[in-house]
């Protein structure tokens, strides 16, 4: 296993680097002003979670120039400041995926990170690439509950950093989740133990030589994960803080369980994680979170290090990532709450190429498999790779009818919460009654305009990741493979390509039933007296102001309605499309 040695400044020769118990020290110097302790001393840590590579600043996102401008002035105020990682950072846009996630260490190496834990995706370019890129990184790459099939941890499980005066532990957790929401080739031969197992294993270990213990996890707060960073903090005291990645929550000052801290910043560099620790008499007596908002940052004069280095490497890719294959009349939605609770049109393009490709009855993929919109105009190869970062290919494969309907009930169990696994469709149609229990609710499937038949044989054509089983579909996993294909992106391109001119739709392929409650049986009343009628006021309209960041479906949900309802009462034509605002009429 590799072995990795912190650079740490120094006056004086002779730095410690002390390997123990499969982890690894690094010791400061005592004459070091930044190792001094003293009462009231304060140590900063930074953090940040799912990047997902999202390098550059945009309308939401602070960038990586920002954040490196911000840690160095932290360091320069408070030379106690650690940077961590939660993961789902390696992996995701054009500019880290066409070279394998070097360039996105070669950023986090000049900004000067001290510790980052693997994310699902930080394996999408497999088990071998993640230890390459380990090795080219001046941090640990972390993860106490991955193993290897001889039973040896696959990464470093922790490392312990001098801050202050005060030995800091830092141990890295990986969701479980990560077997089948990457591919399953990418993790072939690695296990993903019981993190809340592994995270006491790792305060039995630590607790005598640590000061302050932190979780570095990718486990997320989601309700429908078995594995969380609340279960660990529930059941694992002694983790003074979890810095928590996989669910992309906002934690505006942090969730506190017991002793416990968590803190998460959302997603996409959006925020960044400020956690301030308060010591008193060398021991931590207070800690706090918060959240830098990208309206903060805005003043931040970004790092011309950082700006270089994404220069560089966006120069070496430009030629490539901007040639235009077709253009598209209207803007397609890839977005994240959207791809994962219904129709888009991008997500129908998407299976239409999927069947030119291949010729197949029907075509499935995975919302959590589309990461980005394409704004009306030209579409670029550069655009396509970053709505389709995985480099899967496509797969088709004889299910029977009975396979197909269980695939969408998996697909739409969780609705109207969103789910990665939410199915996009092609050369089908299906309704699904949301009031109905998990696996009861889809109906009406139609198979090119004929009822589907449970016992017939169909052609499907997906995703590589979801034909192995990936993100639960186990009942895909099973038929075998008929023929294999090219990837999903080239298979986008030359469709593009072939229509010239996208002027995709939300078609109906996808019917959330709209129902309403049942009305009481009607009584005959007595009859009564004749009153005058007095006139009736009229009641205010109830209206809703959009905001930044909002979807139809986020406001329908917030006021215990259906975007579908919304769309009808505000004669929306585009529910994709909505505006800060813009006034939206309540029933």
């Amino acid at each position: 296993m590799k072995r990795w040695r912190t650079k740490v400044a120094s006056m004086l020769a002779g730095l410690l680097l002390l390997m123990q118990f499969g982890g690894y020290i690094v010791a400061a110097e005592p004459d070091d002003p930044a190792a001094a302790a003293g009462d009231g001393q304060r140590i900063t840590i930074v953090h940040v979670n799912d990047m997902h590579s999202r390098v550059e600043e945009s309308g939401s996102s602070i960038g990586y120039a920002r954040l490196s401008s911000f840690i160095k002035d932290l360091k320069a105020s408070n030379p106690n400041t650690l940077v961590l990682d939660a993961g789902d950072t390696l992996h995701g846009q054009t500019i880290a995926n066409l070279v394998r996630g070097e360039s996105i260490v070669r950023i986090m190496n000049e900004i000067g990170f001290d510790a980052l834990t693997s994310g699902n995706h930080d394996y999408n370019y497999g088990s071998d690439r993640l230890l390459e890129l380990a090795g080219m990184a001046s941090f640990p790459v972390l993860g106490a509950n991955v193993y290897k099939a001889n039973g040896e941890r696959f990464l470093e499980p922790y490392v312990i950093k001098e801050v202050g005066g005060l030995s800091i532990a830092i141990f890295g957790l990986a969701t479980p989740e990560t077997l089948y929401k990457t591919h399953p080739n990418n993790v072939k031969g690695l296990t993903f133990a019981d993190p809340v197992a592994e995270a006491q294993q790792m305060v039995d270990e630590l607790s005598g030589r640590a000061d302050i213990i932190i979780a570095l996890s990718h486990l997320g707060l989601d309700a429908s994960s078995r594995d969380t960073s609340l279960k660990v903090a529930e059941q694992v005291p002694g983790i003074d803080i979890i810095i928590d990645g996989h669910s992309h929550t906002l934690l505006e000052n942090g969730l506190v369980e017991g002793d416990t801290l968590i803190a998460q910043t959302g997603e996409y560099g959006e925020h960044i994680g400020v956690i301030e620790l308060t010591i008193e008499e060398g021991r931590l007596s207070g800690k706090q979170a918060r959240l830098v908002t990208r309206e903060e940052a805005e003043s931040i004069v970004p790092d011309p290090a950082v700006l270089d280095i994404i220069n560089e490497v966006k120069t070496e890719q430009e030629e490539v990532l901007s040639e235009v294959v077709g253009m598209t009349a209207v803007d397609l939605n890839g977005e994240r709450d959207y791809v994962r609770t219904g129709e888009t049109n991008l997500g129908n393009l998407i299976t239409d190429a999927m069947l030119d490709e291949t010729g197949a009855d029907v075509a499935i993929t995975n919302g959590g498999g589309i990461r980005a919109s394409i704004p009306a105009g030209d579409i670029t190869i550069g655009q396509v790779i970053t709505v389709l970062p995985f480099g899967n290919y496509i797969q088709t494969k004889y299910v029977t009818g009975a396979q197909l309907k269980a695939a969408l009930e998996h697909g739409v169990g969780s609705y109207p919460d969103s789910l990665g696994a939410f199915p996009h469709v092609a050369g089908m149609k299906f309704k699904f009654d949301a009031g109905k229990p998990k696996g009861e609710r889809v109906h009406s499937v139609m198979i090119k305009g004929t009822p589907l038949d449970v016992k017939k044989s169909y052609l499907l054509a997906t995703n590589d990741f979801m034909a192995a089983g990936g993100d639960a579909y186990d009942m895909l996993g099973a038929p075998p493979i008929v023929n294999d294909y090219s990837s999903l992106e080239e298979a986008l391109i030359r469709y593009i390509q072939k229509v010239g001119r996208v002027n995709a739709k939300v078609e109906g392929r996808i019917v959330v039933d709209a129902f309403a409650p049942k009305q009481p049986p009607v009584s005959k009343p007595a009859p009564a007296k004749p009153v005058t009628e007095k006139p009736v006021q009229e009641q205010p309209v109830k209206t809703y102001t959009v905001k930044k960041g909002d979807t139809l479906w986020k406001i329908a949900k917030m006021h215990n309605t259906t975007w579908q309802k919304l769309q009808k009462i505000n004669k929306i034509k585009n529910p994709d499309r909505i505006y800060p605002g813009q006034k939206i009429i309540l029933p």
